[in-house]
Order: structure tokens, then sequence, then C-alpha cells
């Protein structure tokens, strides 16, 4: 398995390593391992596994998580912040991912991407809805969004236009899985 098919995976099935929405922390802990961070307020935890990022939200009790967002582009930082357990399922991870090569895994799974870009959307990223998952892809559209002139296209450590961002599932976008 490889790094393309975990996030083309992610964003198709809405879960990793078999913990998705619904899933308690300790789902999460025993599939991803106790290295994380959490930032907790009144009935809210953030929780940093460095690649993935999880929120949870407590009923009556019971904790659950309600989304899911891999930040493909902290890669850039090392492969430090893949979690082992994800290493060991899909082998080493690279620093950029291009949403071409994501696209075109999801769509050989079946799956259409269609843009979903509204107001709320900047212009130096794009955002797609994956067809019957609920996740959505964003993308880089504008790699100097600023115009500094500072982005340098031959360092390997820039981003790029159409490089991968981040994936996010969350029931917010479900109510037009599509």
């Amino acid at each position: 398995m490889s790094d393309l098919e975990f996030y083309a995976h992610v964003a198709t099935r809405g879960d990793v390593l078999g913990a998705g929405i619904g899933s308690p922390p300790a789902a999460w802990e025993e599939k991803l391992g106790p290295d994380y961070a959490d930032n907790t307020s009144a009935g809210l935890i953030g929780r940093d596994y460095g690649l993935v990022q999880l929120s949870f939200q407590e009923d009556e009790g019971n904790w659950s998580c309600t989304g899911i967002k891999v930040r493909v582009r902290s890669l850039i930082r090392g492969p430090g912040v893949v979690p082992p357990a994800l290493n060991e399922a899909y082998g080493e991870f690279t620093h950029r991912v291009e949403f071409d090569d994501l696209r075109a895994l999801i769509t050989d799974m079946g799956h259409s991407i269609e843009p979903d870009d509204d107001a709320s959307v900047t212009d130096d990223f794009h955002r797609y809805r994956v067809s019957g998952s609920g996740a959505r892809i964003f993308v880089v559209a504008d790699a100097d969004p600023y115009g500094n002139g500072d982005i340098d296209p031959d360092d390997p450590m820039e981003k790029r236009v159409g490089d991968v961002l981040y994936i996010d599932v969350s029931p917010a976008w479900w109510s037009d899985r599509g």
C-alpha cells in the first residue's frame, strides 16, 4: 500500500485504519497510538496526531469523533508527523501529493470528484467534493497568494499549484454527499 492509497481511502471511506466519524477517543488511540496532543474545552476535544487531526464532541457523557482532517501539507516538516501505525500500513509518506494523482486513483475506485468552491473559499485554494463520502479535498490554487514573490518553484519543500493541502471528513458536509 502507498501513501496515495491512504489519502484515497480516507477521501472515499471516511476512516483511518477503521476508526472514523462516531468512533470514541479510545478507538483512535488503539489505531494510531498514544503519541498525540489534546486541546480540550467544555464538551470538545481537538486531538493532533501530526498528519491526522481529530475533533471529538461529548454527548451525554459519551465522546465521539465529529471530524477528521488529514493535513497533507504538514508533511513538509518531515516524516515525523506520520503516526507509526500509518507508516506500518502504508509505507513511507512523501512530503507532497499532487491532486491529479489523487483524483485519478479516486476515480479509478469508482468515485467522482466535483468542484465545491463557494463564497467561503479563497482564491489561494480550491475545494473538491468526493461523491458518496462527504469528504472535501483542498488544493493549492495560488502558491503565492499574497504576491510576495518569495516562492521558489524549484524548492521541493515549497507548496505548488495542484498540491493537496488537506482532506476534511465531517458530518457538516454530509447534507450534500452527492
